[in-house]
């Protein structure tokens, strides 16, 4: 097939200027990007790639010129704004171009926080009681609020605005890291019940019968037993950190009878209900009386061989190779 891979980047690039997978992994930090491109080159797709940054214009001819069978979507920004992310695969609509992941719809639900959330607990999906501060009516008092609370941006993802100081044991504390996301991110904040538990993420592939991988873990190894343990941007992303605490993603630990099943069924209820397609994944909190709680729901996530996704995939039997196919052929239906 001719597939067009679209993604993001943090600048304009020059009309005579090339990028190489080099490039994409070490000088732009686009290891996703040079997976799925090398990948599908071995495949015998005809690729061309389609970096966006603020030209619509210049999108819209590209796409016309290449004329692909199929957009793989990589976009999770335009003009370094990821409010706009929805509006890309909106763009693609309007064209009638057929491309890999979630739509508009989901996009623009799951990017709201607290929306995504008043949906899933309507459809009885458990998740943490929250509120939310807003930088034009910042919160003055937590009312019937049970502590300790977690604090975070309402719309930001991997992880950004969230630190240690996001854990907040008193009201003063959470009010506190709500005006610090208001003042120094220009953000909304989202104040939630933290629940203690263990970190895991689910998975999804697949459209209108969507298929729950095999559940991942995060383990926090060395860190202290008595602090809280939770998905810092550090501990996420930097990996001097992450070796000196021990912290590690890999395959669940082993679970309570029948509490796989129920994070497959909660992940694929929560997939539906939020009206996404192509692929997610799912941060949970499994509690220690086995409850699950829904944390995040991420569409379109990370696909570098070494991410969460589709190390999942591996676990359940899909190469690397057979997983982006499968993203391609769920695009082409």
């Amino acid at each position: 097939m001719k597939v067009l891979v679209l993604f993001d980047m943090a600048r304009r690039i020059g009309p005579d200027e090339s990028l190489s997978m080099r490039a994409l992994r070490k000088d732009e930090a686009k290891p996703t990007e040079a997976d799925v491109i090398t990948c599908l080159r071995a495949l015998g797709h005809d690729v061309e790639m389609l970096p966006v940054y603020d030209q619509v214009g210049e999108m819209m001819k590209r796409i016309e010129a290449f004329a692909p069978d199929v957009v793989f979507n990589l976009c999770e920004s335009f003009f370094l704004d990821r409010s706009h992310e929805p509006n890309v695969p909106a763009l693609l609509d309007l064209m009638k171009i057929r491309y890999t992941g979630a739509g508009p719809e989901s996009l623009l639900l799951c990017k709201d926080k607290a929306l995504a959330k008043k949906v899933l607990a309507f459809h009885k999906i458990r998740v943490a009681g929250f509120v939310v501060s807003t930088r034009t009516r910042p919160i003055r008092k937590l009312q019937r609020f049970r502590f300790p609370a977690f604090v975070k941006p309402l719309g930001e993802e991997s992880s950004d605005g969230i630190a240690k100081a996001s854990y907040s044991r008193t009201e003063e504390e959470a009010l506190d890291r709500a005006r610090f996301i208001h003042e120094s991110m220009d953000r909304d904040a989202l104040i939630e019940e933290y629940i203690e538990g263990r970190e895991l993420t689910v998975s999804v592939l697949g459209n209108k019968r969507p298929l729950a991988l095999p559940p991942r873990e995060i383990f926090f190894g060395a860190a202290d037993g008595t602090s809280p343990r939770f998905t810092t941007r550090r501990a996420k992303w930097d990996d001097a950190y992450r070796k000196k605490w021990g912290i590690k993603n890999g395959p669940a630990a082993p679970l309570p009878n029948g509490t796989a099943d129920r994070l497959a069924r909660t992940a694929r209820m929560a997939y539906r209900i939020l009206k996404i397609r192509g692929l997610a994944r799912l941060d949970v909190r499994l509690t220690e009386d086995g409850k699950v709680n829904v944390i995040e729901v991420n569409p379109n996530p990370s696909l570098a061989r070494s991410d969460d996704f589709a190390m999942s995939a591996a676990e359940a039997g899909l190469s690397y190779e057979a997983l982006i196919q499968r993203i391609l052929d769920n695009a082409m239906r």
